[in-house]
């Protein structure tokens, strides 16, 4: 078996190629000796020591900061450890020049808490301001049954306010127990800042981890999804394909962006087993994808790669928790006329790539196994 190198060239429409800078990556790591007086546990805890992944990322007064999820036992297996969320502050988008000591985001004793997220903790953020400067937190509610797309908002991005589940409110509670993550607000850049936009007059959520669905929101609170035209069952934009890196999963990104060309959401897609997979790729590989929706029915697909555009390439991106190979992208921020893109490598350190687009270039390149 002979492998060879397949150029991957993206459509003009795709954000890309993003390019991993040279000695930087991986950006964040765990660190043993910090410890947090749990409020949860009532007990000095190592909240960081297992793992540090899955980052979102903004921008706050000329710095990208960028809050992680930090994972506090590496003697439990995956799903029983207690996650909280982290923060890091950067000039350049690419070095750290302060990494807070404590938790922004985390279980306490509050009733949401307690409800919420105990003892599992808060997952997998994404984050995106308002043009006024209020940061929007989706983050994934873990209380080691059902996970919830849960909303919290700061105005300093060290203290944050619960909202509870996003969906709570929405068609008297029908889904306020609904098994569900991964919010991707949509966002625009305006006057050079990437900020929440209004779609058809409201604002407008991508989620969803094993479908793409929608949700709509008067106040970035409390949001309705999407229903059918029956109004029966969950609108589903996209779902996994068989044969492709996408088929166990399309599991929703960083916060969209309205573009020129539709309405953009970049998406994690996780490669199947069994016969279902794309044979190019590793079986339970998670590979980064692009859908566009079209901006007057964002709930219409214009155009979707067939393959990823980012995929697990460098070593530390293939071991520690998924050996298989994983990049997860949650964070992207345009900071200085670049896009800078945030992502989990293997659910156990964070890294970042960045996309200029007046040098726009390949995604990562696809290996082809031949006889």
């Amino acid at each position: 078996m002979q492998e060879t190198i397949a150029q991957n060239k993206l459509p003009e429409w795709a954000f890309g190629g993003f390019v991993r800078p040279k000695g930087v990556n991986p950006l964040i790591e765990p660190i043993q000796e910090i410890t947090f007086d749990c409020p949860m546990r009532e007990a000095l805890v190592k909240w960081e020591c297992a793992d540090t992944f899955n980052p979102a990322a903004t921008v706050k007064e000329g710095k990208i900061c960028i809050l992680y999820r930090a994972e506090d036992n590496p003697n439990v297996g995956i799903g029983k450890r207690t996650s909280r969320i982290g923060l890091v502050e950067s000039k350049d988008g690419t070095s750290v020049i302060k990494r807070y000591n404590l938790p922004v985001l985390y279980p306490d004793h509050s009733d949401i808490s307690k409800t919420y997220e105990w003892k599992g903790g808060c997952e997998d953020p994404r984050i995106a301001v308002t043009e006024d400067g209020l940061y929007v937190m989706a983050y994934t509610a873990w209380n080691n049954q059902t996970p919830r797309l849960a909303i919290a908002t700061s105005r300093d991005l060290l203290t944050w306010e619960k909202h509870g589940p996003a969906f709570a409110k929405a068609y008297e509670g029908r889904f306020k127990d609904l098994a569900c993550k991964s919010g991707s607000i949509v966002t625009e850049v305006k006057n050079g800042r990437q900020v929440i936009a209004k779609v058809n007059g409201k604002y407008l959520m991508y989620w969803g981890e094993w479908y793409v669905a929608a949700a709509t929101s008067e106040d970035l609170i409390n949001w309705e999804p999407v229903l059918d035209q029956e109004k029966d069952k969950l609108l589903k934009l996209i779902t996994p394909r068989d044969g492709y890196f996408d088929s166990n999963l399309t599991e929703c990104g960083p916060p969209a962006v309205v573009t020129d060309k539709g309405i953009l959401l970049l998406y994690n897609g996780k490669n199947a087993e069994g016969g279902k997979q794309d044979k190019r790729f590793a079986a339970r590989t998670y590979s980064a994808g692009q859908v566009l929706f079209d901006k007057v029915n964002p709930f219409k697909v214009l155009d979707r790669l067939d393959v990823p555009f980012f995929r697990p390439m460098a070593d530390f991106e293939k071991s520690g928790q998924y050996v298989s190979g994983t990049v997860f992208i949650e964070g992207l921020v345009f900071f200085k006329k670049k896009w800078y893109l945030y992502y989990g490598c293997a659910d156990s350190k964070v890294g970042v790539a960045i996309y200029d687009p007046a040098k726009k270039t390949d995604g990562d390149p696809l290996t082809t196994s031949v006889d």
